[in-house]
Parts: structure tokens; sequence; C-alpha cells
């Protein structure tokens, strides 16, 4: 620090009188490079948007917002799984603070095989990983995927003599894991547990394929959140999750919408 700077006032850091403590503060959607492992054991190299918070008790005027692109730019040019999680704790540090959060959304891909022509296809998900500190002090990661499925109605296949209405559902399943998990095998529990998963290019056979696998294959959005609660639940390394499913109706102006969740 030059003598300069030394001597210029510092304003965030001088005394607040309203007494009102500011659960979040600090920078919201600024986006940086990022390196991804995959689970085949290739990398991904994309651009995340990074929200970055901390709490500021009530007798700090405000934070040091600079501090928290500093954080980014000096975690190299990449930022990996592991060094996410050490700018949990870093954060922290740099910014003085009891409680902070970093949030991190960016596009993920998977290779999709069609069923029947194999042709294969790429497939893109939106992913955030969270880190936040807990009332313990102890760093905590969970993952966020939004994973698009087909829904077919169990109730108008039920009643219709010809064919039932199907939608696009969007199923955002949040984890906090205990042990590691690949981002795969998350998105894969839920396409299980729809009528059909979805691919980038489908053939004819493929067509009639999915078609038929979503006919035969009936999920209401109770059923959609239900079914991967039970899957998450014999999964040890996971230790709670909220699972939410949108069905964006074919036949009705509204979505229906169904949540469950799971605490530490």
């Amino acid at each position: 620090m030059d003598m300069k700077t030394a001597n210029m006032p510092d304003t965030q850091s001088t005394h607040d009188t309203r007494k009102i403590d500011i659960e979040k503060v600090g920078i919201k959607d600024i986006r940086h490079p990022i390196v991804i492992s995959d689970r085949a054991g290739g990398v991904q190299h994309t651009v995340a948007n990074f929200s970055m918070y901390v709490g500021l008790p009530h007798n700090f005027k405000g934070t040091h917002m600079s501090r928290f692109v500093e954080i980014l730019n000096d975690h190299e040019y990449e930022i990996t799984v592991d060094s996410f999680k050490a700018m949990i704790t870093e954060t922290l540090e740099r910014l003085d603070a009891e409680t902070a959060f970093i949030e991190m959304t960016f596009p993920f891909f998977m290779t999709k095989t069609a069923p029947v022509s194999r042709v294969p296809s790429l497939m893109d998900y939106e992913v955030t990983f969270i880190g936040h500190v807990d009332d313990k002090g102890k760093p905590r990661v969970s993952v966020r995927v939004i994973v698009p499925v087909t829904s077919l109605c169990p109730c108008s296949k039920g009643i219709s003599d010809y064919g039932a209405h199907n939608q696009r559902s969007h199923v955002t399943l949040t984890c906090t894991i205990k042990k590691f998990v690949w981002v795969e095998e998350l998105i894969e529990l839920v396409e299980r547990s729809a009528s059909s998963e979805l691919y980038g290019i489908l053939k004819r056979p493929d067509e009639k394929y999915v078609t038929e696998r979503a006919y035969d294959n009936p999920r209401f959005v109770e059923d959609l959140v239900r079914d991967i609660a039970v899957d998450l639940n014999k999964d040890e390394r996971i230790i709670a999750y909220t699972i939410e499913s949108e069905n964006f109706e074919s036949i009705h102006n509204h979505s229906a919408y169904a949540m469950v969740k799971k605490n530490m």
C-alpha cells in the first residue's frame, strides 16, 4: 500500500448507527472463465456467472466490493471445483465477515446417444455450485441442476380414447453434498424419474421410441419429485436436498408445480 492510499479515508469501515444487520451484500452476475472436469475424464472450458456476498453486521456502513473481484482474479485464469471451495473461506477472511455466500452458474454439456439410431448429440444443462458457511463455521457446497424432461399426464391417458397430453418439465434439483458426486449422476437420476428424457437429435425411429416410452411411463408432477426423493434418500453422499418440478402444461395456460425438501 502506497502512502497516498494509506491516507485515503476508508468510508466502508466507518460506524453505522441504524442497528440493522444486512444478510447478504456483495456483487451479482460477474462473469469469469472456469474449467469443469467431467465423468468421462475430460474437461469443459466455459464461462460462469458469479454472485458473491457476505453478511454485514449492523455497526459497519459498507463492505469492500473490490475485494470480491480480487478474489476471483487471484484464483488464476480458470476456476476449478477445488478452488471454488477455497474461495468460500477466503471470502470470509478477506472481507472480515462471519458469513459468506458464493454462487457459480454455468452451462454443462453431456453427450446423449439417441435410443434407436445411436446418433450422438450434445445436451446442455444449467448447473450452479452454491457455497456458504453454515452456522458452525463449516464451509458447505451444494449443487443445483436444472434438467428438462418429458412428462405425460396419467389422468389424460386414463380418460382419453386417443393418446394423452404431455409437456416439457423442468426439474430443479439442489443437493447439499457430503462426499463427491458427479454432476452427470444427478442429471441421470432426474431423467430416470421422468416419462422420457430429452435428446439433441432424434431420427424417426427414435421419435417413435420416446413417444411410446412416455405413453407407457406416465408421470404426474407429484410422481416426479417423489421418485427422485426416494433415490436421494438412499444416497449417503447427499445430506440435504430440494426437488422442484414445473410442468409447462400443453392444455392449460398455467404450470403444474411440486416441491419436496429434506433438511440437514
